[in-house]
This record gives C-alpha cells, structure tokens and sequence, in this order.
C-alpha cells in the first residue's frame, strides 16, 4: 500500500523524524519497503502571478512577461510556454534557484530581453513528466509562498509491504489506528456524519447468496454533475497513493477505499433495472467489465445483478454497461461486505487484480460499511451536488466475534517477560480491542477490522508489537549438554560426506518434489506420490529416486560451460507402503547417490584423457563402503544401460546399484556423453564393522599366474566366488588382472588371467605346497567351470 506521509500525520502525528516513523512501522510489522520524496530538491521558487503578456520583438515563439513574484516591483521574465497567459498563477524560479538537475537561474538576456527568473513547467520541477506548458496553479495560490510549502513537496511517499493477514491496515485509517497505538498519541478520523436525505428514490436490495455477501447497503443520489472537477487536494492525495484521477465521482470512491479501507462501486442508475441481487452466478452467463475484458462466468462467482443481467464481478469489478460516465446524472452507490472466501482467487483465475478483490479477499470492516457510504454521499453532496435518497441496507448473518481467553501465565511464558493484568489492559485498549475480566484472566473480543486475531497467542503477538520487539529481553537457553555416544560401527554422515568430496564430488542439495516425467523415465514409475498443491507444475511428485536432480545439475553445468562434473547428493526418496506404517501410509528412506560426467581425472599433462566408465565409479563405490567387500551383480534399471549396469551387494544384501545411463535417455535429455551414477541405502553405507586383528607375515609371498580358458557367458563373479570359497589356506589373495578374446582363443570362449598371492605366517612355502595349491585350484576350476589351462 502507498500513501503520503502528510496525509497520514493528518490522522495522526507523533513527534518522530520521518526515518523514526518509518523504523517504527517496520517494527511493528508493517514493512516500509520503499520511501521516496514527492520532489527532488530545489529552492527559491515561489508562486508568482502573470500580469501581462507581451510577443518577444525578437523571437516568434517567445514571450515577454511582467511577473507578481510577491517581492513588491514586478519582475520581467522571457517564457516560451505556449500557455502562459496574462491572470495564470504559476511557479517562478527567482534568479539564484537550483532547480532539479543542479541548473542555476541567473538574470540574463534572452535574444536581447532582459529576463529574471523563469516561470516553471511540472517537469522542470521534477514532480511530473508533463513538460507541455507551465504549471498551472489554483486561482486561489497566494502570491510569493514558496511552491514547496504550498504543493506539499517535502512530503514523503511510504509503500507498506503487508502479510496477508494484515488487511485493516489497507487504509490510512487503518494504518493511524496503528500508529497511535504504538505511540500511544491521539488519533484524529474522518468525522463521519448521516448524509442529509433530500430524494425519495431508492432501490430494492435482495441477498439471494447471503453467505457470500451478508451486508450490502446503497442509496441512489440524483443531480450529480459528473464533469464537476476533483479538488486539488484529493487529486494529490489518490495520485501520491498511486491512482490516477479519473472523475470526481470515481475519485471519491477511490478516496473513501484509500481513507477508510471500504471499496465502493458507483452504478449509472439510469441502466439499472428492478430491484439490487447479490446472486451467484448462473450457467452460461458472461459480463462485460470496465477493462473491456468479457468473462465466462462460473458458478461461484458471486455478482452484483438487476432484474435482468449481470452488473458486476461482487467485490472485484464493476460491468462496463452499468458504469458512471461523464453524462451521468443519476447514480446508485454502492457499499457491501462480501466473505473474504467469496472474492477469494476469483480475480486472479481470470487473469486480473483489483484494489478492491485485493481488500476483500483478506477481509474488509464490516463495521465500517455504512460509514463509509455515508462519507462518499456527503463528499458527492460537496463536489457534485445532487440529492441524496435514503440508505437502503440488506443483512444476513455476519461473522461472528467470539471470545479470547488471554491469560498474563502464558503471555509470560511465550514473551519471557511478565504483565500485570493492568499492563496488558492498557495496551489492548491502545488497540481498541474490548475486554472483560474474568478470575485473573482477560476475555478479549476482537473489533469487526481484524480478522487475524482468532487464538490467544494471535494476542501476545499484538502485546510484543506495542510493547516493542527490541525491549523483550534476549536470554539465552540453558541446559544440561552431554557427549552422545558414537559407536565405532556406525560412521556419522559428515564422514561420508567427507570420503566423497575428497574423491572430487562436490554435494547438491535437490528438491525433494520433482518432474513426473523423471519419476517414469529412471524410475518406470507410473503412480508417483502426487502433491495436493505443487508449487510449480514441474514439481508436482515426490521423488523416488535422486537421479533425476542430479542429472538436471548436469545439464545445469553443461549450460555454463563446465565439462567435468562430480556430484552427490543425500536425502530422503518417497514410496508407498502398506496402510499402518509410520508415516501414514508411505516410508522415507535415505538415500545418497552420486554422478560422474565427463572425464576420469582433471585436465593434466602426465596422462591422456578418457572418458569416465562404470569401473571408475566401482571404484569410487567400493572406496566408500569400505572396510566392507561389496559384490557387483548383473542388473536392469529403468535409467541404466542393460549392459553396464549391476546391483551392489553387501553381506548378501542389495543395498543400490551402480551403472551407466541408458542412451535412450543420453538422447532425450540431450547429453554428448553418458554420466555413470550410483545410488545407495544411506543406512548401509553407515555400516562400519569392528577391525579384527590378523597377524602380518614376516615370510616372503609366492606369486603365481593361471590364465584359463572358459566360457564366454560365464560371469566372472561367479569364478571368483569359487575360487574364494575353495581355496587351500595359504592363499591370501586371488586377483584378476586380465580378460583376453580373440586370437588363439576359440570364438564364444575367454581367458581369464589370475594373479594368486600364497603366503604363511609361520614359515616360507616350499615349491611343492606352492605347486599344489595352485593343482587344487586348477582342478576346482576344471571340474567346476570346465576350465582350460591356457598355454
């Protein structure tokens, strides 16, 4: 909301600086998001009348003025504005002023005239970008006040940035209440007074929705003159505030909304028909509104109708068929209270906003209803003349007021600073809030303008704002700390963390709502967790899995540039559960993944660049589980390549998977190079066994190589899990470390080649133990995987 701080000291005027005033609402939770002056700075320009008017005998487009500056002799200034004129009271820059633009006024000749000082146009005051003649002023300007003093120019511009729940301070009423409660200074508001009633007319109001609208009052005022012009100081008023002038009629309404939070709506009541409904819309019917925008009703929007159509959007727009014009003799105006969840969304689902939609839908003082009417009529009586005809008002069941318990304990215990019952009485009275004792408790009814008072603690939060958020103490909690135990077989999560970001990744953190189509592309999800309200359309499902943020961070990076990315992520993914579980219905396990993209290692010189495989991030993957043995086995996955893909298994148990993505999707999300990615169960990742002593060796090892030739489907993990299993005591270790196709090998067969470390603790091997450890393997080998010993 915007408004001229002179206008709100006219309410009220506390004896605080313009930057206190403005540090003072802000506290109290009105945020004074933007303040500006009304002009820029200049000095010695006053009103000053034109004399005469004489043609320049040099110049055809100049013009020699005798000028009344209020200094005692005319003055002669040389102007050029083509609408000066001899009787016209306009702003004079006397010889010495800076004007805006740090442009001086001297005496000098102009095309041989002598010319001392210079008559102003709004723009060269700064004030306005008319720049098409002079600034006219009111008849009525004295002669020789200075122009600041007489246009209010050291006038400030506030814009309050309210919460939504704040909608009693959409007024400048509104916002004088509060500031006379915060600085406990009288306030002085609008005297409203009864139009005089001097017509018969009237018109027939029938609530036929009188949930949605339970207060509607009109009258009818004929005899306006609707080309009647808007006094100065209204017109400064509504346009410092932000809204242009219009007409008279539709500036009062305007002004009245502004002053007291009320929005008004003025019919041509020479269209009108029969008698006023506050209906819902019916099947079928459109409006045409005042922004020349035609709307397919639906059937919960409520309007403003005659006997026979639609007249208006009930609390959002007027109809452009029944709206005042400057040939309006004959008005009915209009003041009402519709339920905020009545005007609710209804603007904004056809596209537009309102001032008025915007005070209903929060809440408007139903209280108040009447009284502003009555203030419009009598503003209309004073500028537009005419004859009022009586108040017709139409009720219903308006919202109830119920009680508030407040109790000083636990305004206590929520502020941490103890009231009386004195105390907290007169702060709510500086509120204009009503009360009754009851024991040692208050019973607090809120005033018809607040509809965000509801519970107690909405009561204390109105005690902290008067009573002043810097003055509540800042005591600091104490408690009891104590060293939580942390077991060797469990590694905390920053550790984990910790392992992948010294291995190169870096950690993301995603949104856990995601796109649907990621959920059935790397998932094969069709019947995501939906969200009753996402807060983008993008973001409509609960994710299951983390792949697809961390492949938008890919795509992300690619944007800016970057070739190599190494990310990670840890957060909760969300699936369905059977009925009784703990969330409802769903479980929240932990997961973390990681990606790798581009190239294996950094730009360096010492060795070539490849690309990232699978068996880097094996790598990485057996890295961060280890001490634990992690098994790879051959898996599908919606989002993984059939072919470089596999399960992780620990102590038997698949705990995620590993893989390369699939290149349907390298095409779909428009990747030049397949990322390989892991995701895992956090909670096995954490997994840390206890180390177990084993005695080192002191003997020397004995190495032995076995190549042998099996068949080419035969998954490797099987062969080692074997040999693993039956091998002879003294082995330490059975290595791989090459896999051979093609020449000397027969087609649909492979060689794969062993290295086989033998060691004992005790004593070193002969060739003949040595010799027949190997013979127990190769017969394992050949009776088990019709192994061939290669040659």
């Amino acid at each position: 909301m915007k408004f001229s701080e002179s206008w709100l000291r006219s309410f009220v005027n506390p004896t605080i600086s313009g930057d206190a005033f403005s540090h003072l609402l802000t506290m109290a939770g009105l945020e004074v998001e933007e303040e500006e002056s009304v002009a820029p700075s200049f000095d010695k320009v006053v009103v000053a009348q034109v004399l005469e008017v004489a043609k320049h005998p040099d110049a055809d487009r100049l013009n020699v003025c005798r000028v009344d500056t209020g200094s005692g002799a005319p003055q002669q200034i040389v102007c050029g504005a083509p609408n000066v004129a001899a009787g016209l009271k306009v702003p004079c820059a006397l010889p010495g002023a800076i004007l805006p633009g740090n442009f001086t006024i001297k005496i000098a000749k102009v095309r041989g005239v002598e010319s001392s000082g210079m008559l102003c146009s709004a723009k060269e005051l700064g004030i306005a970008e008319d720049a098409s003649g002079l600034l006219v002023l009111p008849a009525d300007a004295p002669v020789g006040e200075d122009i600041r003093a007489f246009l209010d120019l050291d006038d400030r511009l506030l814009t309050l940035k309210l919460t939504p729940n704040r909608a009693d301070c959409l007024s400048l009423s509104g916002v004088a209440r509060e500031v006379a409660a915060l600085t406990n200074t009288p306030v002085r508001y609008p005297v409203v007074k009864e139009a005089p009633v001097g017509s018969t007319k009237q018109r027939q109001i029938i609530l036929d929705a009188g949930r949605a609208c339970p207060l509607y009052c009109g009258r009818v005022v004929t005899g306006v003159d609707a080309k009647a012009a808007t006094p100065d100081w209204m017109k400064r008023r509504l346009e410092r505030s932000g809204i242009r002038s219009i007409s008279a009629l539709v500036d009062i309404t305007n002004y009245v909304m502004l002053e007291l939070g009320q929005p008004l709506h003025a019919f041509d009541n020479s269209t009108l028909d029969g008698a006023i409904h506050a209906r819902m819309a019916r099947a079928g019917e459109q409006i045409l509104l005042l922004n020349d925008q035609t709307l397919d009703l639906e059937d919960d929007v409520l309007l403003i109708a005659d006997d026979k159509r639609p007249l208006a959007m009930a609390g959002i727009m007027g109809g452009k068929g029944s709206g005042i014009s400057l040939d309006t003799t004959e008005m009915f105006l209009e003041s009402a209270f519709f339920a905020p969840k009545a005007i609710a969304g209804r603007a904004r689902r056809y596209g537009f906003v309102s001032d008025a939609s915007h005070r209903f839908e929060r809440g408007v003082d139903f209280g108040g209803t009447r009284g502003a009417l009555e203030r419009a009529t009598r503003l209309i009586l004073e500028i537009c003349g005419g004859q009022a005809g009586p108040l017709c008002e139409a009720t219903a069941a308006l919202p109830a007021r119920h009680h508030i318990r407040l109790r000083p304990a636990r305004v206590a215990k929520v502020l941490g600073v103890c009231f009386s019952l004195e105390q907290i009485g007169e702060l709510l009275a500086r509120l204009d809030l009503v009360f009754n004792r009851d024991g040692d408790d208050l019973m607090v009814t809120p005033p018809s303008y607040r509809f965000d008072i509801e519970i107690e603690e909405d009561l204390i939060e109105e005690i902290a704002r008067l009573y002043g958020y810097d003055n509540i103490p800042a005591t600091a909690p104490r408690a009891t700390l104590s060293m939580l135990p942390q077991g060797e077989d469990a590694r905390p999560l920053s550790r984990i963390r910790q392992i992948l970001a010294d291995r190169g990744f870096q950690e993301v953190v995603n949104f856990a709502f995601v796109e649907e189509a990621w959920e059935s592309d790397f998932m094969a999800n069709a019947a995501p967790i939906r969200l009753a309200n996402p807060i983008a359309s993008q973001m409509s499902v609960m994710r299951s899995t983390l792949i697809g943020g961390l492949l938008a961070n890919v795509v992300t990076n690619l944007k800016r540039k970057q070739n190599r990315v190494r990310v990670f992520e840890t957060g909760r993914c969300f699936f369905r559960d059977t009925p009784g579980t703990p969330v409802n219905g769903f479980k929240q396990p932990w997961k973390l993944a990681g990606l790798a993209y581009g190239s294996a290692l950094p730009e360096q010189w010492g060795t070539v660049s490849r690309t990232v495989d699978f068996f880097d991030i094996k790598g990485e993957v057996e890295t961060l589980l280890a001490p634990a043995v992690a098994r790879f086995e051959k898996a599908t996955h919606p989002a993984l390549h059939p072919g470089r893909s596999a399960h992780v298994m620990v102590d038997g148990k698949n705990i995620g998977f590993v893989g390369e993505l699939h290149p349907q999707w390298l095409h779909k999300y428009d990747l030049p190079l397949p990322p390989v990615l892991f995701e895992l169960d956090l909670s096995a990742v954490k997994i840390s066994k206890l180390p177990n002593y084993n005695e080192v060796s002191r003997q020397p090892p004995a190495i032995r190589d076995l190549a042998i030739v099996v068949d080419q489907a035969l998954e490797l993990q099987h062969v080692l899990d074997g040999m693993t299993a039956n091998r002879p005591a003294i082995i330490q270790d059975i290595r791989l470390f090459d896999v051979y196709t093609g020449k000397g090998i027969t087609p649909g067969e492979k060689s794969l080649a062993f290295r086989i470390v033998m060691q004992d603790t005790q004593k070193t091997l002969q060739d003949v133990e040595v010799d027949a450890a190997v013979q127990q393997l190769i017969h394992y080998l050949q009776q088990t995987f019709a192994a061939q010993l290669r040659v």
